[in-house]
C-alpha cells in the first residue's frame, strides 16, 4: 500500500501507506496534521454500521446457498431464491454500497455529509425493510413485502435525498460526482418499480372496509390501479427488468463511477482520457435506459441495448488497462487485485448477456440455467468481488483514521498493511475464486451437490474476509502504538 494522501496538485504528500504515518511535507502544519480531505469525512461508525451489516448478510446468503443447493441448480422464479436474491443484493450489497458512499462522497468531493443524523435514521429503516421483505418473499406473503418494502423505500428515500443534498453544496462536481447522480436515480428507479411489481401480486378486494375504516380508501384505490397497469406486462420480464435497474443502474455505474477516483489514487496514476471516461459513463446509461423497456417489453430491440451497455463496459475496461499501464507503482496490493479480478469477469458476464438478449432464444432448461448463471455471476462474481477489494481499503482506512490520526508524529502507529493478515487475504481470494468456478459448473449442470461444493468454497473465503475484517476492527479495542518517536527542538539558527 503505497498510496499518499494530497493536499492539492504539487504538493508533498502529506500521508503515506507505506509507512504509515504522515509526512512533514511543506503542507503539514504540526505532526498529527491530516489532510483536508478526512475533516469532511462523518463519523467512522456511520460506514461502519452498513457495512458490518452487510457481511452478515453475506455471509448469511451464502450459507442458505450452502443449505438450499437446489436453488441455482433448477430454475430461479420461485419463491426462495427471490428471497435469498434480496438477502444478497438488499442485505450484503446495497448495505456496503450505501456505507462507502456516505464515506466516500464527502471525501473525494471536498463537502460535509449534509445530515449524519439522517443516515442513523436510513439505517434503521434499511435494517427493518430488508430483514422483513427477506422473509416475507420467504413464506410469499406479497402484501408484507409491500409493507417492509416500503420502509426499505423511505430509507432510501432519505440515502437519496442525503446524498442529493451533499453533491448539490460540493464546490465541485467532477465524474465521478456525476456517476453517482445517476446511480441514485436509478436505485430509486429500481426501488420503486419493485414496489409495483409488489403491488401488482397482492389482492385488494378484501381491503374495502379496513380502508374505510381508517381513511385510507384512495392509497387502496392507488394501490389497485398500479396493480392493474402493471398486469399489462410479462411478469418475468418485469422482474428481469427491474432487477438490473438495481445492478446495472446503482451497483455497475457507482462501481464505474467510484474507480475512477479510487484506481487511480491506489496504484499512483490518473485518469488518461477524461473523454474516454465519460463515454462509457455515457453509454451505460443510455444502454440501461433502452435494456429497461426493451426487457420490460420483449422487444427485438433487446441485443442493440444489450450492445451499447456492454461498449460501455469495454470502453471503461480500456480506460482502467489505460490507468494501470500509467501508474508509477509497480506492484499492486492485495484490495486492487480483487477489485480487477471483479472487473475481469465482466467479461463472461457481459458474454452471457448477449446470448440472452437474442429475441429468439428459448426458453428451455439449458438457457433457464444461463441465466441463472448471469445472474450470479454477476452479483457474486463482479459486484461482490469489486466491493471486496474496495473494503480493503476503505475498512483499514476508517479504523486507522479513527485509532490513530491523532497519534501520528507523537508514536509509531501501524501501517494499513499491518492491520490485517495478507495471507488471509490471499486464501480468502483464492477460496472464493474457485467457490465461483465450482458453482458455475454445479448451475450449468443442473447439479445440486456441486453447487454446495462451490457455496462452501464461497463461504471459506468470506469467512477469511471476516477474520481480517476482526482483526482491523481489534484496534478499535486494543490499539498498537509503537514507543514515542523522540522529538529535537528546532534550531533557532537553521535556515
Amino acid at each position: 500500500m503505497g498510496v499518499s494522501l494530497r493536499i492539492s496538485a504539487g504538493a508533498e504528500p502529506l500521508w503515506s501507506e507505506r509507512s504509515g504515518a504522515f509526512q512533514r511535507g511543506r503542507d503539514a502544519a504540526s505532526p498529527g496534521a491530516t489532510a483536508p480531505q478526512t475533516a469532511h469525512a462523518p463519523s467512522i461508525w456511520l460506514p461502519l454500521r452498513f457495512i458490518l451489516t452487510g457481511l452478515l448478510a453475506l455471509f448469511a446468503g451464502l450459507l442458505g446457498l450452502v443449505a438450499r443447493p437446489d436453488l441455482l441448480a433448477t430454475y430461479h422464479y420461485n419463491q426462495h431464491i427471490i428471497a435469498l436474491t434480496h438477502l444478497l443484493v438488499l442485505g450484503w450489497l446495497s448495505s456496503v454500497a450505501m456505507g462507502a458512499t456516505y464515506q466516500l462522497v464527502p471525501v473525494a468531493l471536498q463537502t460535509r455529509l449534509w445530515s449524519e443524523r439522517l443516515a442513523t435514521w436510513q439505517f434503521l429503516l434499511h435494517v427493518l425493510g430488508v430483514g422483513g421483505m427477506v422473509w416475507m418473499f420467504w413464506v410469499w406473503n406479497m402484501k408484507q413485502v409491500g409493507h417492509f418494502g416500503s420502509v426499505f423505500a423511505l430509507g432510501v428515500g432519505l440515502f437519496v435525498w442525503n446524498l442529493a443534498r451533499t453533491l448539490w453544496r460540493a464546490p465541485r462536481r467532477d465524474l465521478t460526482a456525476l456517476a453517482i447522480a445517476g446511480a441514485l436515480g436509478w436505485l430509486a428507479a429500481a426501488i420503486l418499480f419493485g414496489l409495483a411489481i409488489a403491488a401488482y401480486k397482492c389482492t385488494y378486494d378484501s381491503e374495502t372496509g379496513l380502508a374505510t375504516a381508517v381513511g385510507v380508501r384512495s392509497l387502496v384505490a392507488a394501490l389497485r390501479e398500479v396493480s392493474h397497469f402493471m398486469a399489462r406486462f410479462d411478469q418475468l420480464g418485469a422482474m428481469h427488468a427491474h432487477a438490473h435497474l438495481g445492478a446495472v443502474g446503482f451497483f455497475t455505474l457507482l462501481i464505474v463511477g467510484v474507480s475512477y477516483k479510487l484506481v487511480p489514487m491506489f496504484a499512483l496514476s490518473q485518469v488518461q482520457s477524461l473523454r474516454r471516461a465519460r463515454l462509457s459513463i455515457a453509454l451505460l446509461n443510455v444502454g440501461l435506459f433502452g435494456a429497461f423497456f426493451t426487457v420490460l417489453l420483449r422487444s427485438p430491440l433487446k441485443p442493440l441495448f444489450a450492445l451499447l451497455t456492454v461498449a460501455g463496459l469495454a470502453i471503461y475496461a480500456w480506460e482502467l488497462r489505460a490507468i494501470l499501464r500509467a501508474r508509477k507503482r509497480p506492484a499492486l496490493d492485495g484490495g486492487l487485485v480483487i477489485f480487477l479480478t471483479g472487473v475481469a469477469w465482466l467479461l463472461p458476464v457481459c458474454a452471457l448477456a448477449l446470448v440472452l438478449s437474442w429475441p429468439r432464444l428459448p426458453l428451455n432448461t439449458f438457457t433457464g440455467q444461463l441465466e441463472n448463471l448471469y445472474g450470479f455471476l454477476g452479483l457474486l462474481g463482479f459486484v461482490t468481488l469489486a466491493v471486496i477489494g474496495m473494503l480493503y481499503k476503505i475498512v483499514p482506512f476508517l479504523v486507522w483514521f479513527g485509532v490513530y490520526s491523532r497519534h501520528v508524529g507523537l508514536a509509531r502507529v501501524p501501517a494499513f498493511a499491518e492491520m490485517f493478515s495478507g495471507r488471509l487475504q490471499r486464501f480468502g481470494h483464492g477460496s472464493y475464486l474457485a467457490g465461483l468456478l465450482v458453482v458455475s459448473a454445479g448451475i450449468l449442470a443442473s447439479q445440486a451437490p456441486l453447487v454446495r461444493a462451490g457455496a462452501g468454497l464461497l463461504v471459506l473465503g468470506v469467512g477469511a474476509l471476516l477474520a481480517n475484517v476482526a482483526l482491523m476492527l481489534r484496534h478499535l479495542v486494543r490499539p498498537q502504538l509503537g514507543p514515542p518517536l523522540s522529538t529535537k527542538p528546532a534550531d533557532a539558527n537553521a535556515p
